[in-house]
């Protein structure tokens, strides 16, 4: 079960191998990050999810420092580092470098992976992107 989980984050991220999608998400999953409410459930909405991303951070890097394993979830504590050299939804391309961090709780069931839970820094990401001094000065 974490090599699954470290294969999404390997494979997927680290190595932008998106045809393992089909191979490790299966065609039921369902997202949940409260960051990012419009991923469509699925493997179309998961791929995505990690397109949008890599464009936003085409030099997007993980680190995985810790994984936890228990019945059919496997809980990972990540580091996403990586240069806004692309849009993302509502804030133009910054070409300023972040480094945040997260937890995934990964449900599996058949081999692939059917229900995630994300909580990550996202106010850290703003912060480092310059977005949250801009946010300040429209107010």
């Amino acid at each position: 079960m974490e090599t699954l989980s470290r294969r999404i984050f390997e494979e997927i991220w680290n190595y932008r191998n998106l045809a393992v999608i089909d191979e490790l998400i299966a065609p039921e999953y369902v997202h949940h990050d409260p960051q990012s409410p419009d991923v469509v459930d699925g493997i179309v909405g998961y791929r995505r999810f990690v397109q949008r991303y890599l464009t936003a951070f085409p030099d997007i890097h993980i680190a995985i420092h810790d994984e936890i394993a228990a019945g059919s979830c496997v809980v990972t504590r990540w580091t996403a580092s990586g240069t806004h050299n692309g849009d993302l939804p509502g804030i133009p391309r910054t070409g300023r470098s972040i480094s945040v961090s997260g937890i995934t709780i990964a449900r599996t069931r058949n081999g692939k992976i059917i229900e995630s839970w994300n909580n990550w820094d996202a106010f850290g990401m703003m912060r480092q992107l310059g977005v949250l001094q801009e946010m300040n000065r429209a107010a």
